[in-house]
């Protein structure tokens, strides 16, 4: 009888312990699942405000977008046009992205110039989201509202995103809850792992893990000395094996900083020629990969064309007598047609031991080709001024000394050449004087309402004497009623003149020069052209004609010049006066040269560079 009930005693606390143990895993169970719901409801909450939030900004940001864009397609479209070049652009955007139901541009009036609704019907009533930005036209001082875009959305893309986060959150619950789940098992029961952890440690340290460390929360006393002894040791190695790599990691990592920071190309070599370290902008200016560089002597860098560019340079270099002061040894090399300043500067240790040196690329290509450019323009206007200058010292002299042997039609004659040179002189000295005027920055031309024709013809009169001199004949076709337009007199009439010397100049005698003037097709310029039977530019030389000091020069080329016409052409009316430069060419068949000039200009500009007597009534502005 006394052991039955031992044994009953001994089953009643074994239920009672089971059934604490198990209380106690499904209250921890419990309030793991009503933390992990809280959390998700929340986030769940949150994702979703900050979805509308975003996808709300997104269509502020597409908005402002296109009315960005239709400012940019309408800005020169005339305002018949405008419905289409609207319509051609929104019609893109929307079948770039379902998202977009609808597109509606109106103007600062609130009428509705273009609404995709009427092509998209069905798209448009899946909008759910509206926003809308207004068109902004900046001028120099002020920023002129021309209408609005209001952008209709479906909310497409924030039902899927929405859809996906719920469905990510609920995986991330059910792991959560299954980790809790198997922590509370693997907690309940696995009690002690304190010679496991310690286990463990060694075989850290063993595999130089210096630094690891054992957690003693919640362990007995003699094992939480234990585990102190073991996180110590650990420790001290630890920072003794961290100030052994960081002194030796620091320099290195200095000196990569420094070389890296550098704008210039830096190539670092040892004292066997060998490259051990290459910035950035040196693998660009080499053209070169750093694995394909580095470990590799530097003698046997080609280029695209199988040249050795540092060979010579660097044997030169050794043959120069170290100068431990480092001063540069300077040379020039060409890779692929870029032109490199290379300086050569050799490196000593402290203890003035010589390890290697380095050699820093800087790229002048711009600076010789300028230069070079320069050097050339001076040579020709050194050649083309020297030869009126000498004809005009020889005719002025011939007449000085021996003009009583003359007749008068000789004398005229003698008069008519200088009258020519100093002509050609003057032309010449404008043309560099209007150079640098025309350059300048804050330089401003004063304009006015003139008649295009009236300059053109002015220019033609002009050239006359010089026309008939080689049989030339010249023809105005002007169109009737042509508008003025606001320009400069002066900087026009030269430009023309420019032009209009070129076609003579290389137009065979008894030839016709074409000269039209009219009104563009899209209405907003006035339009001046001028063509000749000359010989024809190549189109290589088109791209480059109304370049600075660019001369074109071949077989049928000849005539000499300092190269500014053209670009003061190009200044003239493109910097100065709003327009267009043109050239259309074909080789044999002659050039038609041209400029357009802008009917209408922005009220700023007119206020700021015409004359106040100049300027229009309110009304016609």
């Amino acid at each position: 009888m006394e052991n039955a009930e031992e044994t009953k005693k001994s089953v009643k606390k074994t239920k009672k312990g089971m059934t604490a143990q198990t209380r106690l895993i499904l209250a921890g169970l419990g309030v793991s699942t009503a933390f992990i719901l809280f959390a998700a409801g929340f986030a769940t909450y949150s994702i979703s405000q900050n979805m509308n939030q975003a996808y709300k900004n997104f269509g502020q940001v597409l908005s402002k977008t296109l009315a960005i864009e239709g400012v940019e397609v309408t800005k020169e479209v005339p305002e018949l046009a405008k419905y289409d070049a609207l319509r051609s652009n929104s019609i893109s955007v929307l079948k770039s992205n379902d998202d977009i139901a609808f597109i509606i541009f109106k103007d600062n009036k609130s009428k509705v110039i273009y609404s995709s609704k009427d092509d998209y019907p069905d798209q448009a009533e899946k909008a759910r989201i509206t926003v809308s930005s207004p068109m902004i036209v900046k001028n120099l001082s002020e920023s002129v509202n021309v209408g609005s875009v209001t952008v209709g959305l479906s909310g497409s893309i924030m039902d899927r995103v929405s859809a996906t986060s719920k469905m990510s959150l609920t995986i991330v619950f059910i792991i959560a809850w299954l980790v809790i789940v198997g922590i509370i098992y693997m907690n309940s029961s696995i009690i002690t792992r304190e010679l496991r952890k310690l286990h463990q440690g060694v075989k850290k340290i063993s595999s130089g893990e210096f630094g690891y460390m054992i957690d003693d929360k919640d362990v007995d006393n003699e094992v939480k000395e234990l585990y102190g002894a073991f996180n110590d040791m650990s420790e001290r190695l630890s920072r003794y094996n961290e100030q052994t790599i960081e002194s030796l990691t620091f320099e290195r990592n200095k000196l990569e900083s420094v070389l890296m920071s550098i704008v210039n190309g830096v190539v670092v070599c040892d004292n066997h020629d060998k490259v051990i370290m290459v910035n950035n902008y040196a693998k660009r200016l080499l053209e070169v990969e750093e694995e394909d560089i580095i470990n590799t002597q530097i003698q046997q860098f080609c280029d695209s064309s199988g040249e050795f560019c540092f060979s010579e340079k660097i044997a030169q270099f050794k043959d120069t007598p170290l100068d431990e002061d480092g001063t540069p040894v300077p040379f020039n090399i060409e890779i692929d047609k870029r032109i490199l300043k290379c300086l050569i500067s050799p490196m000593f240790t402290r203890s003035n031991s010589y390890v290697g040196y380095i050699i820093v690329l800087i790229d002048v290509t711009k600076d010789v080709e300028m230069d070079q450019l320069r050097s050339h323009f001076i040579s020709n206007v050194s050649h083309e001024l020297r030869t009126p200058v000498t004809v005009l010292r020889s005719y002025i002299d011939t007449l000085y000394n021996f003009g009583n042997d003359f007749d008068f039609n000789t004398q005229r004659e003698f008069i008519g050449v200088m009258n020519q040179e100093i002509i050609r002189l003057n032309r010449m000295v404008n043309d560099i004087l209007d150079f640098s005027r025309y350059e300048a920055q804050n330089v401003r031309l004063e304009k006015t309402k003139q008649d295009v024709i009236e300059i053109v013809e002015d220019a033609v009169n002009q050239v006359q004497v010089l026309a008939k001199e080689h049989d030339l004949t010249i023809s105005i076709m002007k169109e009737p009623d042509l508008p003025q337009v606001y320009l400069n007199v002066d900087s026009i009439s030269r430009a023309f003149m420019n032009i209009l010397s070129n076609a003579i100049k290389y137009s065979p005698d008894g030839k016709r020069i074409k000269i039209r003037v009219e009104q563009s097709r899209d209405g907003e310029y006035v339009e001046v052209s001028v063509e000749d039977q000359g010989p024809g530019i190549p189109d290589k030389d088109q791209k480059k004609v109304f370049d600075r000091f660019y001369r074109c020069e071949n077989a049928t080329h000849t005539v000499k010049g300092t190269g500014l016409g053209l670009h003061l052409v190009k200044v003239t009316i493109e910097k100065h006066h709003h327009g267009q430069v043109f050239v259309n060419s074909k080789e044999g068949e002659g050039s038609t040269f041209g400029f357009r000039l802008p009917i209408r200009l922005p009220q700023e500009e007119i206020e700021e560079y015409i004359p106040k007597n100049q300027l229009p009534a309110e009304s016609e502005a």
